[in-house]
């Protein structure tokens, strides 16, 4: 008995060490997730998990370091583990992260389930309208419905690359991770390379080339990242992590926020006079810079106090010489509890930005809201595939009158596994085909039809199957020749050669299909639609036309093993009835031994010559009847044997 007491004093004084070093532990991690520093954070509530301890707030915290760093696959298990085991203990919002997360992994059952979930207990609404499904109103915006042929930028590393700007009509700034490791510390969110900032030259097509490391003072051993440069190319806003006269600075919590800075061009791709931003504060931050189209106003990107999620988009007007007037909050339409971040605003007066707050199809997608005159936003709207997809799309930019830009992307492909890498995009001028597939007789709609859309050299482009409503819709290019044919079992196929207008809009198109003559179930030349084998007066030698028919016989009779049939040939009536069997029995013959001399069993082929007892006209020997008119008699037949 005492020995039983003595064990049980050890475990709990085992229990109680174990528990103080797993509390130092996560309070350790707790630090470093409050400071950002997400990776020093992972490995240690990982640590803690494998030593069999967890908790909600842990499972929260470490499903929110992939969330966060873009990693949604893992974020999925372990926001899933907290479901499990501390269903009682998850705030709202957690549902919708893990319904981005799901959505990005393609598990669109799960995020669906969850964001019901979400909206069930409280959770806002955040979608907003899809841009695929709102061609009228891109057209509103001078943006037709186009097609985007995206290809990766040249220059992308193997690390970070993204938040592209222009510089000038051939030239572009972007952030990357310095490309030499051996040099630089790496930083501790996400353990790449510190950024700095690059131009690169811009050829004829939009790819970027001859890339250099932006000379002066902007670029330092901490974080330059996204810009934004006035349009007579002398002064640049930029991103920095809070250092100035090489001093850095933190908050209370000592994390080093970013910041808002301004330089002045002093040479040709060098830059100087850097000065701070005063609305900077060390505990907040304020990043990714862009210019109104007048120039007068500067939008950014921000969690400084009257934020209403992690980062939302704000401006202030520029009043003098790094002089500005209060920030100003875009407001609700466009700021969510999530984040909204990368403002830019285009030659057309249009605010394109991201965020993750609006739905969406999962992490960043880019989204469009015109400004009016005043700066006011009264609509905004996803802008859609394939521009946005279930990982992050940020960093857009656009010049409309070139129907090209950039954006920046971590889905999959990219050169950098799961980093951000720059993309450029060209629009392809796309139209509609819009149609409906009827029965030519009746008017009667023909559902489970099946369109197939081909280009000028018939090759497959797409192809559906209609509902009930036996309507179909495919998206073309302009100013292009198409087929479509419409099929459906026991109906002749229908075809319609379409030539698409030079500009974007719809065609309405019908296809009629008409009702096959219905085949007796053992004529195996009405189901395989052959022509009829037809022989020349008085021979019977097989003729080129119709060994294009028995071509098909064979091919079947080599798909099916088992297949076995007769053949009857016929005559028509002119000579007599007893020439007339001996002719037609010629004639099966030499049909049955074309097949049988291609390699098919001679027992699976019969043949039989009726002469003129089987007419299908009315051309007997008392009928005065053409050429034509009595060539019809004579045929052979293939019959399928049981």
């Amino acid at each position: 008995m005492k020995l039983k007491y003595l064990l049980l004093l050890l475990f709990i004084g085992a229990s109680v060490s174990s528990s103080f070093s797993q509390k130092y532990k996560v309070d350790k991690a707790d630090e470093e997730f409050d400071k950002y520093d997400f990776i020093d954070a992972r490995e240690i509530y990982l640590e803690v998990i494998n030593e069999g301890f967890d908790s909600a707030e842990i499972l929260k915290k470490l499903g929110d370091t992939y969330y966060y760093n873009s990693d949604y696959g893992s974020a999925v298990k372990w926001y899933q583990r907290l479901f499990d085991k501390y269903p009682n203990a998850i705030e709202t919002e957690y549902y919708y992260r893990a319904a981005q997360s799901y959505k990005t992994v393609d598990d669109l059952e799960a995020s669906e389930k969850l964001m019901n979930t979400y909206y069930s207990k409280g959770g806002e609404d955040r979608v907003v309208e899809v841009f695929d499904n709102d061609p009228a109103y891109l057209k509103t915006l001078g943006i037709q419905p186009f097609k985007y042929v995206i290809t990766e930028a040249a220059i992308n590393s193997k690390f970070s690359d993204f938040g592209p700007s222009y510089a000038d009509n051939d030239q572009l700034i972007f952030a990357a991770s310095t490309k030499d490791l051996s040099n630089f510390d790496t930083h501790n969110w996400n353990n790449l390379p510190y950024l700095d900032l690059f131009i690169a030259k811009v050829d004829g097509e939009g790819g970027l080339y001859d890339v250099k490391t932006l000379q002066g003072d902007v670029n330092t051993k901490y974080h330059e990242s996204s810009s934004t440069i006035t349009k007579d190319g002398s002064t640049m806003y930029f991103t920095r992590n809070n250092f100035t006269n090489n001093r850095k600075d933190h908050d209370k919590d000592r994390t080093i926020r970013l910041k808002l800075y301004r330089a002045t061009k002093t040479t040709e791709n060098t830059w100087g006079n850097v000065v701070e931003i005063p609305f900077n504060d060390n505990e907040y931050s304020v990043a990714h810079p862009a210019l109104s189209l007048n120039e007068k106003r500067l939008y950014f990107s921000s969690d400084m106090p009257g934020t209403f999620g992690r980062s939302d988009i704000w401006y202030v007007d520029i009043v003098g010489d790094n002089k500005y007037g209060p920030p100003v909050n875009l407001g609700p339409l466009i700021n969510t509890k999530a984040r909204e971040t990368f403002p830019f605003i285009s030659e057309n007066n249009i605010l394109y930005f991201s965020g993750d707050g609006h739905g969406g199809y999962g992490g960043l997608d880019v989204y469009i809201a015109p400004l009016t005159e005043e700066g006011k936003v009264d609509k905004i709207s996803n802008f859609g595939t394939p521009i946005n997809t279930n990982k992050d799309d940020f960093g857009f930019i656009t010049k409309e009158s070139t129907k090209s830009g950039y954006f920046t992307s971590n889905r999959t492909g990219g050169r950098g596994s799961i980093d951000d890498e720059i993309y450029h995009f060209v629009e392809v001028c796309v139209m509609t085909i819009n149609g409906v597939v009827k029965d030519i007789d009746t008017d009667e709609l023909l559902p489970n039809s099946e369109v197939t859309l081909l280009d000028e050299n018939n090759n497959v482009m797409e192809k559906v199957i209609v509902n009930e409503d036996a309507a179909f819709s495919f998206t073309v290019e302009c100013d292009t020749k198409y087929k479509v044919i419409g099929n459906k079992k026991s109906y002749y196929p229908k075809e319609k050669i379409v030539e698409t207008p030079d500009e974007g809009g719809v065609v309405d198109i019908i296809l009629e299909l008409k009702k096959e003559d219905p085949c007796p179930p053992n004529d195996l030349g009405c189901r395989l639609s052959l022509q009829p084998i037809y022989f020349d007066y008085d021979e019977d030698y097989i003729r080129p036309d119709a060994a294009v028919e028995l071509a098909k016989i064979l091919a079947a009779m080599r798909l099916y093993p088992d297949l076995v049939i007769h053949i009857e040939s016929h005559t028509d009536s002119r000579g007599s009835a007893r020439y007339n069997e001996k002719l037609s029995e010629r004639r099966a013959q030499s049909t049955r031994s074309w097949i049988v001399d291609r390699g098919i069993e001679g027992s699976r082929i019969s043949a039989k010559g009726y002469g003129e007892s089987q007419l299908i006209n009315l051309c007997d020997d008392d009928a005065e009847c053409s050429e034509e008119e009595h060539q019809l008699n004579r045929r052979s037949m293939f019959i399928i044997q049981d």
